[in-house]
């Protein structure tokens, strides 16, 4: 998976892979999100063998070695924290060409690792994906800042933080840069916890929040919804509204047997603290039952 060497293959849009690779797609991003130390390029690429059944275990080694590559481009301990984010800036932004557009968040294959290192385009969190990973391996002391509206990356201890903004080939941020960032894409101050280093299972999360939220806006793809919240039903911590969102986009589907079965057994455990909302829920799951009649 070199820089130049799958750009001309035909666009496509990814597909899901067949239920067998599937059910083990999910398997072993289980296994991985609840392992001890969970590797976020794993978790990142088996969101993309979600999404892409052209996506074969072959295909996420070649992944995992651009990696690899990418990160045998950098040099050797530049130097503090500013030294090492203006050289993975060099490689990866100005070097390899790795950056966003507005156009970007219209496109899955932003979501998704293995289209990111193949088009070198991506939305902010995943091309963040990229600067951690390719820097991670080279031994620069780097991290996610999962920033409202604008995921980017941190290097060096808290009191001689850098950040720098992949989706902006790298740019470091000076000054009021992230206080800006934050404000334009939340309308909000930039907080000081704002700025702690985010868990790669939080990275994941988030990037499975986007993949949701591209498909909510496109009814048709909905299947692409499913997937990332059967995915998301598999991190350690979730949110319980997760199993809402499931039945809804199954009886959507048209699967209404299956979806009011999920919509009752959420509602029996809403019901410990919200008897009104549990039963609107139920009320749901009789609408989706009679869908049938």
């Amino acid at each position: 998976m070199t820089p130049h060497g799958r750009r001309g293959r035909t666009p496509r849009s990814p597909q899901p892979p067949p239920p067998e690779r599937a059910a083990e797609v999910r398997r072993l991003f289980a296994e991985e999100a609840r392992s001890e130390r969970p590797d976020l390029a794993a978790l990142c690429l088996l969101v993309g063998a979600a999404a892409d059944g052209a996506l074969d275990d072959t295909g996420i080694d070649a992944a995992q070695m651009e990696l690899d590559r990418l990160a045998g481009r950098l040099p050797f301990r530049p130097g503090g924290p500013d030294a090492w984010a203006r050289a993975v800036g060099r490689v990866l932004g100005a070097g390899e060409g790795f950056g966003g557009a507005p156009a970007d968040y219209r496109r899955l294959e932003s979501s998704l690792l293995h289209e990111v290192l193949r088009r070198r385009r991506g939305l902010p969190i995943l091309l963040s994906v990229v600067w951690l990973e390719v820097a991670r391996r080279a031994g620069a002391p780097v991290y996610g800042v999962a920033l409202p509206g604008h995921f980017v990356v941190g290097f060096g201890p808290p009191d001689e933080q850098v950040l720098a903004d992949p989706f902006d080939g790298g740019r470091v941020l000076a000054g009021g840069d992230a206080r800006a960032l934050v404000a334009g894409a939340a309308g909000a101050p930039l907080e000081p916890s704002m700025l702690a280093p985010a868990e790669p299972l939080e990275v994941v999360a988030r990037i499975l929040n986007n993949v949701r939220a591209w498909s909510a806006a496109r009814p048709e793809r909905s299947e692409v919804g499913l997937w990332a919240v059967d995915l998301g039903l598999l991190l350690p911590s979730h949110p319980a509204r997760l199993r809402y969102e499931r039945a809804q986009l199954l009886v959507g589907r048209g699967e209404f047997t299956t979806g009011a079965r999920e919509l009752e057994a959420y509602a029996d455990v809403v019901a410990a603290v919200d008897d009104a909302t549990a039963e609107r829920v139920r009320g749901e799951a009789r609408l989706a039952r009679a869908m049938l009649n």
